[in-house]
């Protein structure tokens, strides 16, 4: 319970005055990436450590510097994206669903920051995010994207969103296959109950989508193939590649390119 509480004040704490640091940060150099730095080496390390997690990063040898990317993670719990932002260091965005803009301080900066924020109940509008966040990657920004679409309850690899492989397929950049193990355990999902213990993050090998001549559920195939036996590695539960792609629908984004001219969105 006092971990737990611990854990609640100084999320709030820090977040609010780092939140207030990125936009300093943002205002002085007139470069949203400055904000990366502050988020990176400050507000996720001490986040971590409130909850006692030891991390452990595995594969940034895969990684080519000014290299933009889109990461594709598995997601076991909220603390996942401190841990990603402390784990990969390069300029990202993480695509977040449109309700978190809304979010007192935390909204107000990843606005400010570029974040790409997601309308899962409007596919006209995902559609126009996506393209947004095709011209981050053209401009030499990685995005993090969660195409389960929501946190796993069990700690396995569920099924893929189509959205953010539309994306990889436009953009024609890497697809870096990327898996936690242990946030699930440290918090649950829909549990404020802390668990301290480590976490492992497996980087692996960049895919190229263009080797998949525009065929989505091969390429969300092989990358969630990839996630699953980094997870087994890791010693975690993998998942179950006999159904890879999720029903239809954007939803590729964290709870917390043009595309409409061939619809490959949907």
């Amino acid at each position: 319970m006092v971990r737990n509480v611990f854990c609640v004040v100084v999320a709030i704490v820090w977040t609010l005055l780092m939140g207030a640091l990125t936009f300093v940060a943002m205002l002085v150099t007139f470069n949203r990436s400055a904000s990366m730095y502050v988020v990176q080496r400050w507000w996720s390390p001490v986040l971590l450590w409130a909850g006692g997690a030891k991390l452990e990063v595995r594969g940034l040898e895969n990684l080519k510097k000014g290299q933009p990317y889109i990461f594709v993670s598995n997601h076991q719990s909220t603390i996942d994206i401190p841990t990603l932002f402390m784990s990969i260091p390069w300029d990202t965005r993480f695509v977040a669903k449109k309700q978190l803009k809304y979010v007192p301080m935390l909204g107000w900066y990843m606005w400010a920051a570029k974040f790409v924020f997601v309308d899962r109940s409007n596919h006209r509008e995902a559609v126009r995010s996506l393209d947004e966040a095709g011209e981050q990657i053209r401009g030499g920004i990685s995005i993090i994207v969660f195409p389960e679409g929501t946190r796993s309850g069990d700690c396995k690899v569920h099924p893929f969103k189509k959205g953010p492989f539309a994306l990889a397929m436009k953009a024609r950049v890497p697809v870096v296959p990327v898996a936690i193990e242990g946030s699930g355990k440290l918090m649950p999902k829909n549990s404020w109950q802390i668990t301290p213990g480590p976490i492992t993050v497996s980087i692996g090998q960049p895919i190229a989508p263009e080797r998949f001549e525009n065929d989505r559920e091969l390429l969300i195939r092989e990358v969630r193939d990839h996630i699953i036996d980094q997870s087994l590695a890791l010693g975690g539960l993998g998942g179950d590649k006999t159904d890879p792609v999720a029903a239809r629908g954007l939803e590729g984004v964290s709870e917390r390119g043009p595309l409409p001219a061939d619809r490959s969105a949907e």
